[in-house]
């Protein structure tokens, strides 16, 4: 089934998505002053960007220092079979596995991009080792440890507002 087109954004979306993406835990009051709607009508936006897949889920951002050590890791890992099985396989034990932050499919020499947070470098070898190295589909992987992180995030750009629509027939 192919996927139903985006919806049509304005430019009060765009500037409210964007707010939303960055704290989505500021108040429908605050949001509305920011965009110059009625808390209200901010509601009934964000339950439409809801409705429309737009907002899949809000999340807690938590700042892994305050946790005491965290290690980060990004992964490259290649397939040594590819078929869509064996991708599958490989997406959903990623995607069970709280530990990995991040997965990308991504073009080029290496199939995958994984990012690993783990307590301890001890925890992070054998979390390697439990994912990648007792996969037989694993060709070959490489562990990038992360020293500093420079930025974090999920925000996607701001999207373009679409033109409106004319109301009397004409552009």
């Amino acid at each position: 089934m192919p996927e139903p087109p985006p919806p049509r954004l304005d430019e009060i979306d765009a500037q409210l998505l964007d707010l939303l993406q960055r704290d989505a835990g500021r108040t429908l009051h605050d949001l509305g002053e920011r965009v110059g709607l009625s808390p209200s009508a901010v509601q009934r936006r964000i339950a439409r960007y809801r409705r429309d897949g737009l907002i899949t889920r809000q999340v807690a951002v938590l700042d892994p220092h305050r946790f005491g050590p965290t290690v980060l890791a990004t992964v490259l890992v290649t397939l040594a079979r590819e078929s869509f099985e064996h991708h599958r396989a490989f997406a959903e034990r990623m995607r069970s596995n709280p530990q990995v932050q991040q997965c990308y499919r991504v073009a080029g020499p290496w199939d995958y991009v994984v990012v690993l947070a783990a307590r301890s470098m001890r925890e992070c070898s054998r979390l390697g080792d439990r994912l990648f190295k007792a996969d037989d589909n694993i060709r070959r992987y490489e562990t990038l440890l992360v020293f500093d992180t420079i930025k974090t995030g999920l925000a996607l750009p701001p999207p373009a507002p679409q033109p409106s629509r004319p109301q009397d027939g004409r552009s």
